[in-house]
Parts: C-alpha cells; sequence; structure tokens
C-alpha cells in the first residue's frame, strides 16, 4: 500500500523506523498508519514524487481536532494521539457517535 506526496521528508530516516502518517478525517486525527519504507518515485506522466510504503492496517486513535494541512509534521511520541483499544462491539459504533461521546467525555 503506498500513498504518494510531492516531496520527500528530511527526516525519512526517523519515518521508516517505527513512524506513522495520521490521517486526518473530518476535521479530526483519527487513525494512524506505520510507515514502512519512502521511495523515490514518479507520477504517471513522469513528474518525480515520493511513495510513502504504509502497513495496510489502520490503527485506531484518540480523536483529536486538526485542521487539515500540507506538508510534513513530526509528532514527538509525548505529542501524538494514543491508540484507542478495541472493546466488544467497538467496531460497530458508528465513528460520528464516537467522536460526540469524546467531546461529551464518555469515551
Amino acid at each position: 500500500m503506498r500513498h504518494f506526496t510531492r516531496n520527500f521528508p528530511k527526516r525519512a530516516a526517523e519515518l521508516t523506523a517505527g513512524g506513522s502518517i495520521y490521517w486526518v478525517i473530518g476535521g479530526a486525527v483519527l487513525a494512524r498508519q506505520l510507515i514502512l519504507d519512502i521511495r523515490h518515485d514518479q507520477e504517471p506522466d513522469g513528474t518525480p514524487c515520493t511513495a510513502l510504503v504504509l502497513e495496510p492496517t489502520l490503527v485506531r486513535v484518540e480523536a483529536r481536532a486538526q485542521r487539515a494541512f500540507q506538508g510534513w509534521r513530526y509528532l514527538e511520541a509525548k505529542d501524538a494521539p494514543a491508540d484507542l483499544t478495541s472493546v466488544a462491539g467497538d467496531d460497530a459504533m458508528p465513528e460520528a457517535m464516537r467522536r460526540d461521546l469524546a467531546a461529551l467525555g464518555l469515551l
């Protein structure tokens, strides 16, 4: 699984040593994927780009409000949202309900 981006990250070695890409969905960071490799690649039209090779499994994280952004953001471990642990029936809850309950401090 690959995600394409324009620029090659300056701290690529850090990212491939256990780093993750965090996904902003609907105005909140909700998931992350482990970065396995970073490669120079090219678009179908020949334009150079960078391919992030990702672990296919998404890891849900504690929702955190975040505007969408372009470019690299490096999170220190203390600043990264914590992974969510799964509980029985957890996967059946709609994400919008999960966010509402989290905003009320109930999750």
